[in-house]
C-alpha cells in the first residue's frame, strides 16, 4: 500500500488529508482518504442510497482518483463524493473533449463506497479498461486529489500542485504508478 500526504493547493494548518492506495493483481484499485479537521468545518452533504452517478460532484466536497497509462493520452477521473454519488469520465486527451460534464467513462465499476468516521474508503474495478487498452496494472498511473468544502471557501488537495491554479488534470502531479 502507498500512502501520500496530499498537498493543499493554498497552504491552511486546519485540514489534511493522507490518501493510501492499493491494488493487488486482480485489477480493483482501493482507495482510503483520512482526513484531519479539528475545527469540524468541512461540509459533508447529505447521504444518498444506492451510490447513484451523479454529475457536478467536484462542486461540493469530493475525492477524486485520476487514471492513465504511460505513452497513451486517453485518461480517466473518477469523482466520489461522502454522499455516496459517483461518477467517472473519460478524457481523450488534456482536458478533452471540453464539454461541461465531460463524457461518461463505462469501462470501470464502482465496488464499494463507504463515509467512515475520518473519510471515505473506496473500491474501483479497472478490469474493463485494462482489457480495453490491452494493458496491465504496471502500466497504469495515478492522480489522487480532493475538493474539501467548507463554508469559508472550497480547498482543492493533490499529490503536488505544478501549475499556477489547481489543476488536477495536470499529469505531471499524478506520482503513483504500479
Amino acid at each position: 500500500m502507498a500512502s501520500f500526504e496530499l498537498s493543499a493547493f493554498q497552504p491552511t494548518r486546519d485540514l489534511s488529508i493522507v490518501a493510501a492506495v492499493e491494488s493487488p493483481a486482480n485489477g480493483i484499485i482501493q482507495l482510503g482518504f483520512w482526513l484531519n479537521d479539528p475545527m469540524q468545518q468541512i461540509i459533508w452533504g447529505d447521504t444518498v442510497a444506492g451510490h447513484p452517478r451523479r454529475d457536478y460532484l467536484w462542486e461540493q466536497t469530493c475525492f477524486e482518483l485520476f487514471i492513465g497509462i504511460k505513452d497513451i493520452d486517453d485518461y480517466i477521473e473518477v469523482n466520489l463524493s461522502p454522499s455516496g454519488a459517483w461518477q467517472s469520465y473519460h478524457f481523450e486527451e488534456y482536458r478533452y473533449p471540453e464539454t461541461t460534464p465531460p463524457p461518461i467513462n463505462s469501462k470501470i465499476e464502482l465496488v464499494e463506497l463507504k463515509r467512515t468516521g475520518f473519510g471515505l474508503t473506496a473500491a474501483i474495478d479497472i478490469n474493463l479498461f485494462l482489457h480495453h487498452y490491452k494493458v496491465a496494472m504496471k502500466d497504469v498511473f495515478l492522480g489522487i486529489s480532493a475538493v474539501i468544502q467548507t463554508a469559508a471557501k472550497p480547498h482543492y488537495f493533490a499529490m503536488q500542485h505544478s501549475s499556477p491554479e489547481a489543476d488536477f488534470h495536470n499529469k505531471r502531479d499524478w506520482l503513483h504508478q504500479f
